[in-house]
């Protein structure tokens, strides 16, 4: 699977570390600017992006004007910000941002945002490698080592939840939420469930980690 290139302009340094360490576990390719007007300096160069990570309040160009530099090239994207008023919002959002997250916020939430982004924009794989599977999102299908595994439609979009964050432990609250749909009433014992058809279906078992009383971790 081709790694989805991320933009990130932040200049709070702990921060953007955080999000790149997290996002590079996670499968993307990074690259991180901490002023704004290097990074609109250095896209003259360099914009081949899928996705962008902007602050508002940025040293050098803030946010919304290297925004405009974005745009030029068709970058999606998402502000991450410390300002939650409602002017910066809409200022975000009318200008065509994607998305505005306040901090601060879970790296998972930024994550299933930056996904449900890139799908808008065609720019997720439609097939994805991991281990000897080959998922095929269009499909439906997943192969292994070149034969077809039957799964369920829960097991199929947990396994895919599970690709899309590899090597980050997901609760079991947000594996409910993403993909059985935050109005399901049931209980988490149903994730353990498919995670075991999941374990044998496709001999996973070393593989699919649990994490203590937290979740569960797909590792590569």
């Amino acid at each position: 699977m081709a790694q989805n290139r991320v933009l990130i302009v932040e200049d709070e340094v702990s921060i953007a570390k955080m999000i790149s360490m997290n996002l590079k576990v996670a499968g993307y390719d990074t690259v991180l600017f901490h002023d704004g007007r290097e990074a609109a300096e250095a896209m003259e160069r360099e914009h081949e992006y899928d996705i962008a990570l902007l602050d508002v309040m940025l040293p050098g160009m803030d946010g919304f004007s290297l925004f405009d530099v974005v745009k030029e090239y068709e970058i999606p994207v998402i502000f991450l910000t410390a300002k939650d008023d409602i002017g910066s919002k809409v200022q975000g959002l009318q200008g065509g941002a994607e998305d505005y997250m306040v901090k601060p916020f879970e790296m998972l939430e930024l994550m299933v945002r930056m996904e449900k982004v890139l799908e808008r924009t065609r720019k997720l794989d439609d097939v994805i490698h991991i281990l000897d599977l080959e998922i095929n999102l269009p499909s439906h299908t997943v192969t292994k080592n070149g034969e077809e595994i039957s799964l369920k439609p829960m097991e199929f979009e947990l396994l895919c939840v599970l690709a899309r964050n590899k090597n980050i432990a997901i609760s079991r609250e947000d594996l409910l939420r993403r993909v059985w749909g935050v109005d399901y009433v049931g209980e988490t014992r149903t994730v353990d469930v498919h995670i075991g058809q999941l374990r044998k279906k496709l001999s996973l078992g070393g593989q699919i980690k649990t994490v203590s009383k937290i979740g569960y971790r797909l590792e590569d």
